[in-house]
């Protein structure tokens, strides 16, 4: 019999869409829901049903997703959007009362890495390597950053490196922040790391009692393509950075490496955190250290890529917790390169 399983925000290039992809290529058997807050999704062809559901801030969403899921003996949920893993994070007792697995961490966990200044003190109360970071709430509070270049980003509520740009002096930087604030962005300014060659995105899956189950690392390829969000020559005079200064895409593509430091320093920090689920870190390797740029606490964009591979890890939880599989930690998967294309979609 299929497992039903019910996945949020399944449109464009959504972590739902890539939670749908790794589950259509695990060996297991679902009929799956998918749903979104428009008709026009590009993901509605791809699922056994379609729902269309109220925005997650609205106040009927969460007995609209329960009541959908008990109609149609649904199991498992997965949230695709972070707007909806806040909201259903906060209510996630009451889906397991009615015996539907959510398979994301704690709420607390999840408020904390979605702040990324609050993410940023946690990683260096603990001693991990994090750049220097700045809240910036007023012009004033730029007279503090001595150190460029500086990379401007939200630290809250954004997702795909939005609105994030690179000052390499004091003019750029009253420049960006200035129209950042007045757009009414809650911002922080990062020391820029490392060489853009050298980025990477970890996943570290636990299992649903907290214990490591394994992690996998990405070396992303950035330097042009999908993975290619800003860059602009470097001015500065730190050569250590490379000939240009380049911010990364919310799309991930690389190569799966083999194992090495980084998947121990980032199995740490999962276990730090009392992760329950996936959490995905992203950083850089700089002067032989791996410095943590922020921390997803949910299932990432990489997901897919990672399920092509064999590190499935929708399909392993769901294994784990309602089949109550015993999985073997550190288990193998492939290395390699897994790059990313578009994909035109007749929407009916």
């Amino acid at each position: 019999m299929k497992t039903k399983i019910l996945i949020t925000g399944i449109g464009g290039g959504s972590v739902g869409r890539q939670i749908l992809k790794a589950l259509k290529l695990s060996h297991l058997s679902f009929f799956i829901y998918g749903c979104d807050v428009t008709d026009l999704t590009f993901g509605k062809n791809e699922v056994d049903t379609f729902i269309k559901v109220p925005y997650a801030n609205n106040k009927d969403y969460i007995n609209f997703v329960i009541k959908t899921c008990i109609r149609n003996n649904i199991k498992v949920l997965f949230p695709g959007s972070e707007k909806e893993l806040q909201t259903i994070s906060a209510h996630k007792e009451r889906f397991e009362k009615e015996g539907i697995y959510v398979p994301i961490n704690s709420k607390q966990l999840i408020d904390n890495c979605l702040n990324k200044i609050t993410c940023t003190n946690f990683l260096l109360e603990n001693g991990f390597k994090s750049p220097i970071s700045l809240k910036i709430e007023t012009l004033n509070d730029l007279k503090k950053i001595n150190f460029f270049p500086v990379v401007l980003k939200p630290f809250s509520g954004a997702g795909g490196s939005a609105n994030v740009m690179i000052a390499q002096n004091k003019k750029e930087l009253e420049l960006f922040s200035s129209y950042l604030l007045l757009n009414g962005i809650n911002i922080m300014a990062q020391e820029y790391i490392g060489k853009p060659t050298e980025e990477y995105t970890v996943g570290v899956l636990c299992s649903s009692k907290g214990t490591l189950i394994n992690s996998i690392v990405l070396n992303r390829h950035i330097t042009s393509g999908l993975g290619y969000k800003l860059g602009v020559a470097n001015k500065t005079k730190n050569k250590d950075l490379g000939d240009k200064l380049i911010i990364s895409s919310g799309i991930s593509q690389g190569e799966f490496i083999e194992r090495s430091f980084i998947n121990e320093v980032c199995e740490e920090i999962a276990l730090k955190l009392q992760a329950t689920s996936t959490i995905n870190i992203q950083g850089r390797v700089h002067k032989k250290e791996f410095y943590i740029f922020e921390i997803n606490p949910r299932f990432s964009g990489t997901t897919s890529a990672r399920a092509v591979v064999g590190f499935n890890e929708p399909s392993i939880l769901i294994e784990e917790k309602l089949n109550n599989k015993k999985i073997v930690p550190f288990f193998k998967y492939q290395t390699g390169i897994v790059y990313r294309s578009l994909v035109e979609n007749l929407i009916t």
